[in-house]
């Protein structure tokens, strides 16, 4: 989960240009990543993965001599593990929430 968001915010800082030179002035403008926005990035690719799996499976299933059962227990186990992996970086999350929240001022 960690490696995907790096690689997701990695792409985002390319493709925004996180630092923007102003031709003829100093001033140097910043965009900052989003956690937020890397989040939902990285979910949304979790749930393209369990989705391209659930085609598979239903393209075997009918019949599909182009996808083979090989191919089919891949992609499951890929979507498997990484809902599985987003599971635990929640459940992470949520215990830091709790640790923060029950910290004394």
């Amino acid at each position: 989960m960690v490696a995907q968001l790096k690689s997701v915010a990695a792409k985002m800082e390319q493709s925004s240009g996180v630092a923007h030179h102003v031709a003829g002035a100093d001033q140097q403008t910043t965009s900052k990543l989003n956690f937020a926005d890397a989040l939902k990035a990285s979910l949304d690719h979790v749930n393209k993965v369990q989705t391209d799996s659930q085609k598979l499976g239903e393209q075997f299933a009918l019949g599909d001599d182009k996808v083979s059962l090989a191919d089919v227990m891949i992609s499951m186990q890929k979507a498997s593990i990484s809902f599985q992996t987003t599971v635990q970086a929640r459940n992470k999350l949520v215990t830091a929430y709790n640790e923060i929240m029950n910290m004394q001022v």
